[in-house]
């Protein structure tokens, strides 16, 4: 039982919760001790002189002889003057206080303001370990219980929480008449799932197939309509799933519920999920097709969880990919299912697999799975919560449904889910069901799943594949983006991988190879003549491609000639390995560069996007240089056709393009132009927003604001920062507040850029959880990043008491506001930081210190050995 207080205490100014926790448990083995979770809770001392009580149901119980709190490992700890019974039953009696303080973990208050009155809310995120900073409990994974749970709140609120409410009647504690909700018992759950809020919002529902779906949010926002794409999207998608595994919902209930301050995207707590404001609220007037899409696929994401980690849950943290990975590869089935029309189920290449490739080419990567025994703190455990976890997971998944067909990968995952059902498992659970379902279906495979998912599972990192379409040699090695910097550890298997290859030849799809060795000769990959030869065939095998130059110059005249022979995906992809793999000194970096070439033909989104990506480090290498002119010239000649194109398209930017991908590539049409200084593009933003400044009204589309704004306020000064700022305060809907949170970013006036970052320590004008990405944003423009990395380095240790390390935030922080460093000065400078915060550390974000480390030293490197071919090339007559 729960009582949050939404009002501050009189005495002490603090919002506090009290409680009362009984616990049933069933001895397996003789002991003397009971340790169960706490952290950060008071305990009321009681009757026996003790922290807790303890009776049986059966008779007698032992007396407890000591209570304490243990709060280096978070335990409350109670010895006892005999031996609890093996087989006997026992209540473990507890009454606490604790503090619903706004640090955003455990039971805590997050706060807004309805007009001019602030509201409070208290809610939950115990994921990973902070179900003990709410109630005493056995706070592991794989410790499942049943939970009866009940609410104490004021009147005009309402409660909910994981099970449905079975009825609220009105008690007096204390002096003071409040509400009392009880709630249905839980199905058999982990305690990282439990969920508890008290609130005055105001919900809209529907039903599928027997379950209630609401969604619950502030009561404008609902009021305005902002819940009903997620109700009209959550039925289809919680149908797809129970068709996907078989296997019909758990629960007569799924609630939804957007909170002003949370520190992820969302959290699957059973039945009740929790999600960020812009991850959940949707209103046409304000949100882009990009915003839609994040909902539909975040929605997908939380609910895949319903049956794959809450269900079934992993045994422990160290299998922690296996849930997050899974999770992130069906969030496109099940978004493609709620849209069919956007194709969104490719974009896991650009959004998912090109993004970890990026740190899983480090040699501080690490591999997807660790050893339990190496996984024990919860900074550990938080640290887990990584790109590597949930891109890289949901990567080699796809590589897995792909080679033993989505049809068989689903029959495995059936049975799995059926076998384990409210239990918990290990990963090679999974692969025992997938390698019946692959054997029964006679799936062809060189060796068992097993031996071939390890190497992708138990090494870090991937392969480059070469295939010499001379000799038809095809081999692989680790693929390093700095070839020298320390040597990555050892391995079980030596660097090499089992790798599933699909490829065309000409144009012309191949049946798919298997490399299980070091190098291997297939003689079908030899070419003769005009053909040439592709491999990795939609991004669908997590590694890259290397070929012989006669190839390379191949594939670079086709895509000169005839750009639309090569799948789109895979034009995308052409990109993005050229210039890693010039990164990696395998190609010179002037060939990566070629491919750039044909893009004033390329209309479609995602090679668009792969160039931007991988252009964007030449822009943090080189905008600060002499190289940064002719590289403008150069790709404003690239992107000036395509920003004619949507101009024709949109009827002159009238219009908005059929195609949810077109729509992203117009955003990129407009913000390329602008960037590399095309006048009637900055004309054009300029013209958009002074007509918003002049008439108050907004009539720039949602799809092109961030963009729109962003170049706007660097156009701009004082008068469109300040107009910007009001607006972003004024806003009522998150999404039309980050876009110009991002924007305010992007001004080019130093004294702007830094009153900003002092905006990050003050919570009533950036909030907690935006203030970490903010001085990123300030550290994205060429002309704050040395001003937020002095704001981070004069304020370290009030960044990080204040805003706790967050799993998240805190790698960010650090990754973002150092990833231009290419200097030695500025290497020096990070060792200096390191250094000096030694004593104060870096929580989650300690890897990611590291990390920058070796990407400023392989910079350093990049930059001295790329620059005057980089000049050279750009200046050149054939680069036009």
């Amino acid at each position: 039982m729960l009582w949050p207080r939404l009002k501050p205490d009189p005495e002490s100014g603090l919002y506090i919760f009290t409680g009362e926790s009984t616990v049933e448990f069933d001895c397996v083995e003789e002991t003397d001790l009971i340790l169960i979770h706490s952290n950060k809770l008071n305990y009321t001392k009681l009757e026996n002189g003790h922290l807790a009580s303890l009776t049986s149901p059966a008779g007698t119980a032992p007396s407890i002889t000591e209570s304490r709190i243990q709060t280096v490992t978070q335990y409350l700890v109670l010895r006892l003057n005999s031996k609890l019974l093996k087989g006997q039953r026992y209540q473990l009696y507890t009454k606490f206080t604790g503090e619903l303080a706004d640090d955003l973990g455990g039971f805590y208050r997050s706060e807004y303001f309805e007009g001019t009155e602030k509201k409070v809310i208290a809610t939950t995120q115990m994921q990973p370990t902070d179900a003990r900073k709410s109630f005493p409990c056995f706070d592991e994974p794989a410790m499942k219980a049943y939970f009866d749970i009940t609410l104490r709140h004021d009147f005009g609120t309402v409660a909910l929480s994981n099970g449905e409410a079975t009825g609220t009647t009105n008690v007096t504690s204390d002096g003071v008449t409040v509400q009392q909700t009880v709630f249905a018992r839980t199905e058999k759950m982990s305690t990282y799932l439990l969920a508890f809020i008290v609130c005055d919002y105001d919900f809209i529902h529907s039903n599928a197939n027997g379950v209630l779906i609401r969604i619950f949010a502030r009561k404008p926002a609902i009021a305005a309509g902002q819940g009903d794409y997620a109700l009209n999207i959550t039925g289809p998608i919680l149908t797809f799933f129970e068709g996907y595994y078989n296997s019909s919902y758990p629960l007569p209930k799924s609630d939804q519920i957007a909170i002003p301050d949370f520190n992820a995207g969302a959290m699957e707590n059973w039945g009740l999920i929790t999600y960020r404001e812009t991850a959940l609220l949707y209103d046409e007037a304000f949100s882009s097709n990009s915003n839609k899409e994040r909902i539909a696929t975040i929605i997908a994401h939380e609910l895949a969880h319903m049956w794959f980690g809450n269900l079934v849950t992993l045994r422990w943290w160290n299998d922690l990919w296996l849930n997050e990975g899974f999770a992130s590869y069906v969030e496109y089935l099940g978004a493609n299912r709620a849209e069919p029309g956007w194709n969104v189920a490719d974009l896991i290449v650009l959004n998912d697999v090109h993004r970890v490739f990026a740190v899983d080419a480090l040699a501080s990567s690490h591999p997807l799975s660790s050893k339990e025994e190496d996984i024990q703190k919860p900074e550990q455990i938080s640290e887990l919560f990584d790109s590597i976890t949930y891109s890289k997971g949901a990567s080699v998944l796809r590589m897995l449904s792909d080679f033993l067909t989505e049809d068989v990968f689903t029959k495995g995952l059936q049975t799995y889910l059926k076998e384990f059902a409210f239990g918990s498992t290990v990963y090679t659970d999974l692969w025992k069901h997938l390698q019946t379902a692959a054997e029964d279906n006679k799936v062809d495979l060189p060796t068992n799943i097993d031996t071939i998912m390890n190497t992708w599972v138990l090494q870090m990192g991937f392969p480059v594949v070469t295939i010499d379409t001379t000799t038809g040699t095809i081999s692989q090695q680790h693929f390093l983006l700095d070839p020298d910097s320390v040597s990555p550890p050892s391995s079980p298997f030596n660097y090499e991988w089992i790798v599933p290859i699909r490829w065309i030849k000409t144009g012309v799809v191949q049946p798919p190879k298997w490399l299980q060795k070091k190098s291997d000769t297939i003689a079908e990959m030899q070419t003769t003549g005009a053909d040439w030869v592709l491999a990795n065939l939609n991004v669908v095998g997590y590694y890259r491609v290397n070929y012989d130059s006669n190839n390379w110059n191949k594939l670079l005249g086709v895509l000169s000639t005839s750009h639309t022979t090569i799948p789109v995906i895979n034009r995308a992809q052409l990109v993005d390995d050229s210039f890693n793999l010039a990164r990696a000194k395998i190609i010179p970096t002037v060939q990566a560069l070629e491919t750039t070439k044909y893009l004033n033909l390329e209309r479609d989104y995602m090679p668009w996007q792969s160039a931007i990506n991988n252009l964007n480090f030449f822009y943090l290498m080189f905008d600060r240089t002499e190289v940064y002119g002719p590289m403008q010239t150069y790709l404003n000649q690239k992107v000036t056709p395509l920003f004619e194109h949507f101009k024709t398209v949109t009827e002159n930017w009238i219009k908005v393009p059929d195609d949810h991908l077109d729509q992203y590539n117009q955003v990129n049409a407009i913000s390329m132009a602008c960037k590399t200084g095309l006048t009637e593009c900055t004309d054009l933003v300029k013209t958009w927003f002074s007509n918003w400044m002049t008439t108050d009204v907004n009539s720039i589309h949602p799809n092109l604001r961030s963009t729109v704004y962003c170049n706007a306020i660097a156009a701009g000064g004082a008068n469109e920062w300040d107009f910007a700022w009001n607006k972003f305060k004024e806003a009522t809907i998150a999404i039309e507040a980050d876009k110009l949170r991002a924007a305010l970013a992007c001004t080019k006036e130093p004294w702007l850029l830094n009153r900003y970052l002092e905006y990050t320590l003050d919570p009533e004008k950036i909030r907690k959880q935006d203030a970490t990405s903010t001085i990123v944003y300030i550290a994205r423009n060429v002309i704050g990043q040395s001003l937020a990395w002095d704001f981070i380095r004069a304020h370290w240790s009030y960044i990080f008491n204040e805003y706790g390390g967050g799993s998240f935030s805190f790698s960010n922080l650090i990754s973002g506001v150092t990833e231009r460093f290419s200097t030695e000065f500025e290497l020096q400078q990070l060792r200096q930081f390191k250094e000096d915060n030694a004593g104060v550390g870096f929580g989650s974000g300690t890897l990611a210190v590291d990390q920058a480390m070796e990407r400023t030293q392989a910079n350093i490197k990049w930059v001295a050995e790329n620059k005057n071919n980089v000049l050279d090339w750009l200046t050149s007559p054939s680069a036009f």
